[in-house]
């Protein structure tokens, strides 16, 4: 089987425990305002790859894995799932740490087929990276232009079904940068059992360059980065959040 690669990293520090071996994948059904990977967003384009291709270029750098593994990102890596299942079950033949970076936005509980994909894709997964773009969902869709039904429903799978999740949040001046809407994605992270870190990440604008190159309108350009600073201060009321749901919930 072949999967659509935009492109590979030998040497990922922001993708997971360690130093990974970083697959972006080609598609995704997202339009976040905030993307600095447009070039990815274009499904059925890309470099066709095997897993067996993958992990061969793996093992040509893995004496710098030992504390690291394997993460496959995107896009959106999930457009892909059989893929996905096929790389992380040959990875962990060769016992190879794997980690998903996903917005889940693919997952449908009411899909039995699309359910034992999953199940079956878990079996082989170390470490999911779940990015929760917006708590709500009117919001979301004017964030993603996408609904977040399905993302929080994969959240709440992940947790029954004890995954280890790390939580990633973006926030940006004028969408997530709002202390209502933080501290409610905190009370929603404070239902999960099985979060295991919570990155709260400050918006960048390293994005606009390849807007510029595409030749595509940059939605953000009016909106300014966020300091560090903030991010903590974010980071400090969704963990508020999360502190009161789990006292609510004892």
């Amino acid at each position: 089987m072949e999967g659509y690669i935009h492109s590979t990293e030998s040497f990922g520090t922001v993708d997971g425990p360690g130093v990974r071996f970083v697959v972006f994948t080609q598609g995704c059904p997202l339009r976040c305002l905030y993307c600095h990977n447009p070039d990815t967003w274009e499904v059925g384009k890309g470099t066709k790859m095997t897993a067996e291709e993958i992990l061969e270029k793996y093992s040509e750098t893995k004496s710098y894995y030992k504390e690291g593994g394997l993460t496959i990102t995107g896009g959106e890596p999930l457009l892909q799932i059989d893929f996905v299942i096929e790389l992380f079950e040959k990875a962990k033949a060769k016992d190879i740490h794997t980690c998903l970076d996903t917005s889940g936005i693919t997952f449908n509980k009411s899909n039995k087929e699309l359910l034992e994909k999953f199940d079956k894709l878990l079996s082989f997964t170390d470490l999911i990276l779940l990015d929760l773009k917006h708590i709500n969902n009117e919001k979301h869709l004017e964030l993603c232009k996408v609904p977040n039904n399905n993302i929080l429903d994969f959240a709440r799978y992940l947790s029954d079904k004890q995954q280890p999740v790390w939580i990633r949040h973006v926030v940006v001046e004028g969408y997530t940068f709002n202390e209502k809407y933080l501290y409610e994605l905190g009370l929603f992270i404070g239902e999960l059992k099985n979060v295991k870190a919570l990155d709260v990440l400050p918006y960048h604008e390293m994005g606009k360059v390849k807007y510029d190159k595409l030749g595509i309108d940059y939605p953000l350009k009016d909106i300014s980065a966020l300091s560090k600073d903030d991010a903590v201060k974010a980071r400090d009321i969704i963990l508020r959040g999360i502190k009161e749901k789990r006292k609510e919930l004892k």
